[in-house]
C-alpha cells in the first residue's frame, strides 16, 4: 500500500522544532552579549555562550570533579544543558542531532540549497542527486572514526586546560559567539560552511565529539525505527535519502550514526514499512 500524501509530515514537523532550536540557541547568544548591570568593560557580559554548549558539560566534567571549579568560560549551567541532552538520548538516541542541534540545522539547509541548485526542486530529483557529495566508502569509513579521534583528545585535554579545549575550534562558537575578529574562527566558520554545502552533514559525519559521545545511545534507546521486512521492497530510497549515509539500512536502524531524523520513515513509499516504536 503506498502512502498518503501526509507522508513528508514528520519531515515538516523536524524542520519546525529544528528552526525553533536554532532561534533560541540565538536569542541566548545575543543574551550572552548584553552588558550586565554589575562593574563595566568587555568582562561585565552576561557570561559566555559557552556556557549554554553540551559539549562544555562534558570538557568541564573532570574539573569540576577533582578541583571543585569549572573551566573558565563553562558553568554549572553546562551541566543542566548537557542532563537534558542526555535525557532525550536515554529515549530516543541521537535526537538532539537530529532535531535540536542547530549546527545539524544549518547543515541540512546547506546541503538543501547544494541539492537545488544543482538538481531542482522536485523530490524524485533530490533523491538521485549527486550533490551533495558522498566520500568514496573506504574513505567515509576511515573518516567516520575522526570524531571518536577527537573526543578522546577532547577529554584528556579537559584535564589539563584552563578553557574549554575546543573553544578557538568550534562551529557552534563560531556562528553564536560573535567574536570573528579571531582569524581561527573565521577559518573555522568558512570550512564548516564549503564543507556543508559540499558533502550532507559532514560534521555530525566526521569531526563532531558531541555527537560521538551520543552515539552509544542508539544501542540502547527506547524508541527506534524499525522495518518489516515482509514489507520491505529493497528500493532503496531510505537509504538515498538519509543525510548520514548509513548503508544497509534495513540491517542498520541501531547505527551508532543514525541521528534519528526519521527521514526513512517520510521517504519510504509503502506504508507502514518503516515505523518508529517503543522497545
Amino acid at each position: 500500500m503506498k502512502k498518503t500524501s501526509s507522508k513528508k509530515k514528520t519531515s515538516r514537523s523536524r524542520r519546525t522544532v529544528q528552526w525553533l532550536g536554532f532561534f533560541a540557541t540565538s536569542l541566548m547568544a545575543i543574551r550572552h552579549l548584553i552588558p550586565s548591570s554589575h562593574g563595566s568593560g568587555s568582562n561585565t557580559r552576561s557570561g559566555a555562550f559557552d556556557s549554554v554548549c553540551p559539549m562544555g558539560g562534558i570538557e568541564t566534567f573532570y574539573s569540576y570533579v577533582t578541583t571543585g571549579n569549572t573551566l573558565l568560560t563553562t558553568n554549572l549551567f553546562n551541566f543542566a544543558v548537557l542532563l537534558g541532552v542526555l535525557a532525550v538520548s536515554v529515549v530516543a538516541g541521537r535526537a538532539f542531532c537530529g532535531w535540536m542541534c542547530p549546527l545539524g540545522t544549518l547543515q541540512d539547509m546547506f546541503a538543501e540549497w547544494t541539492s537545488r541548485l544543482f538538481n531542482g526542486s522536485k523530490p524524485e530529483t533530490r533523491t538521485k542527486s549527486k550533490y551533495p557529495i558522498e566520500l568514496p566508502p573506504k574513505v567515509d569509513k576511515v573518516a567516520r572514526n575522526f570524531k571518536y579521534l577527537i573526543l578522546l583528545v577532547v577529554l584528556f585535554a579537559s584535564t589539563k586546560s584552563v578553557y574549554p579545549p575546543l573553544r578557538d575550534i568550534c562551529p557552534a562558537r563560531a556562528i553564536f559567539g560573535f567574536e570573528l575578529h579571531e582569524g581561527l574562527l573565521i577559518s573555522v566558520l568558512v570550512t564548516f560552511i564549503l564543507t556543508s554545502l559540499l558533502v550532507k552533514r559532514f560534521w555530525c559525519k566526521y569531526l563532531c565529539p558531541l555527537g560521538a559521545f551520543l552515539a552509544i545511545f542508539n544501542k540502547i534507546a527506547l524508541l527506534r525505527v524499525k522495518i518489516d521486512v515482509s514489507k520491505c521492497a529493497g528500493c532503496g530510497i531510505c537509504e538515498m535519502d538519509c543525510p548520514m549515509d548509513i548503508p544497509a539500512i534495513p540491517e542498520s536502524m541501531r547505527d551508532l550514526e543514525c541521528i534519528q531524523c526519521l527521514d526513512c520513515i517520510d521517504s519510504c513509499p509503502i506504508e507502514d514499512a518503516v515505523v518508529l516504536k517503543l522497545g
